[in-house]
Formats: structure tokens, C-alpha cells, sequence
């Protein structure tokens, strides 16, 4: 069995996460007017919105950490399609503990896991923590965090990941307290519109959707649909317009 015979991954997606190139562009925009020179990504995948930040802001050098090979090659690629392989490095490496900042923008989108330690429960205060002590002093912190639009009821974290529970997430005016609470002034708060949602989800599973339409005899072909219908499910009949996804961008106060 070749690599071409397996199902295809994330091909059609674009970002990592419900974000749409239009909300993309307005963040891209706002973080290039700080004219930073240095960008951290964490848990970069294939560093889209990285590269998309170095292309705004002429001479800014950028480092994307994941711990995915597959993406990280995406990631080079790309940079090098666009003439940025000189000015980004895509590096397989933890974030746990990173000594890779302090920075003037810190990116992190949906992998606040990737600054907790594994053994303990997910804390978005450690998150934030670690965060702003990788940003420099008038820099900017993007953070891609879940929240709740509400509260989910008991069947609907049942439908969702295994062993989901309420205090899973904050909901969002707590979590953009706690910031504040972090040393952060936020400056701007956005989150994922429906479209944006449906969008990601939609466009995670296409191409493999695909894939079982065209070969349902495969070999692999009855674990991908248990894994897919799975992921499915635990969206139209768990999270969907329960759990939203917020963009702030954080700016720093000023330590006396």
C-alpha cells in the first residue's frame, strides 16, 4: 500500500481553524501596524496565518513550532512558494517550557495545549501565563481560544469528545477577564461566525468524505468512516453553536 492510497489530510482547508481569510486579513493588518521583526508560532501546523503576518511586515523573521512532521513540511513549502523560506523556520519541536521568546508576536490559535503540561488539567490561565512571558514589551499576543456560548447540557457533552465536561471551557467573559487578570489589555475580541464554523468543519472531513464515497471497499476504509463519522457527530450533535472560538489580540501592560 502507497502513501497515495491512504486518505487524503486537511487538503482543502486553508487555516487550521474556523478563521476565514477576510477575518484573517483585518488581524494580519492590525498586528503588521506594530511593524514587528520577530513572530512565534505555536503549534503552528502549516503556518499559514505566519506567513501571511511576514508578509505584511517586510523583514519580520518568524519561527513556527509544531510537533507534526506532515504540516511543517506544508509550512516549508508554502514559505518557499511565496519567498519567504528565508525569513521563517518551520521547527518539530515542543512548546512546553519554550525559550524561544520573548517575541513581538506570538501566535497561538487553538494550541494552548501545547503550553500546558500533559499531565495536568487544561488551564487557559497557564496559557496566558506562558504567553505573556514570551511577548516583549509593546508586542502582541493573537490567542485562538474555545469558549462556551452556553452552556452545554448534559446530552450535549455526551455527543461531544470523550469525556467532555462543562468546566472543559470558560465562557467568554470570564476568559477575557482572566487575560486582563494575565497581565494582557485586549485590545481587540472577535470570534468565529457560524459560517466561519461550518466552513472548518465542512472542509476538515471533505476530502476524506470524498475518499469513502470513491472507495468504500478499502482496506482502511471502515476505521476512516468510524473516525469520521465520530468527528461528525460530535459536532452536529454535540458542539455545534455551543462552543465558539474566540480571537483576542492582547497587548501587554507595561511591567513598573
Amino acid at each position: 500500500m502507497t502513501a497515495s492510497d491512504l486518505p487524503p489530510r486537511l487538503g482543502s482547508l486553508t487555516f487550521h481553524g474556523p478563521l476565514s481569510g477576510d477575518r484573517a486579513g483585518r488581524m494580519v493588518a492590525r498586528l503588521a501596524a506594530a511593524s514587528p521583526a520577530t513572530v512565534l508560532d505555536i503549534g503552528c501546523g502549516w503556518g499559514e496565518l505566519l506567513l501571511r503576518v511576514l508578509e505584511s511586515a517586510p523583514g519580520a523573521t518568524g519561527v513556527g513550532l509544531d510537533v507534526n512532521a506532515e504540516d511543517l513540511a506544508r509550512g516549508r513549502g508554502l514559505a518557499k512558494e511565496r519567498g519567504l523560506a528565508d525569513r521563517v523556520e518551520f521547527v518539530a519541536e515542543s512548546a512546553l517550557g519554550t525559550a524561544r521568546g520573548p517575541v513581538d508576536v506570538v501566535l497561538c490559535l487553538g494550541a494552548g495545549q501545547a503550553l500546558c503540561d500533559p499531565g495536568q488539567p487544561y488551564d487557559p490561565g497557564v496559557v496566558l501565563r506562558e504567553l505573556r512571558r514570551l511577548v516583549r514589551p509593546g508586542g502582541r499576543v493573537v490567542l485562538g481560544e474555545g469558549f462556551w456560548e452556553r452552556l452545554p447540557s448534559e446530552a450535549e457533552l455526551a455527543a461531544m469528545w470523550p469525556g467532555a465536561r462543562a468546566d472543559d471551557h470558560l465562557e467568554l467573559g470570564p476568559l477575557v477577564d482572566l487575560a486582563v487578570e494575565s497581565g494582557f489589555r485586549p485590545a481587540w475580541i472577535e470570534s468565529a461566525s457560524s459560517e466561519e464554523w461550518e466552513e472548518f468543519e465542512s472542509g476538515y472531513r471533505h476530502d476524506t468524505e470524498l475518499w469513502l464515497a470513491a472507495h468504500p471497499d478499502h482496506p482502511l476504509a471502515a476505521e476512516t468512516r468510524e473516525r469520521v463519522d465520530g468527528q461528525r457527530s460530535s459536532w452536529v450533535n454535540g458542539y455545534r453553536n455551543v462552543l465558539g472560538i474566540t480571537y483576542l489580540t492582547l497587548v501587554p501592560v507595561a511591567r513598573t
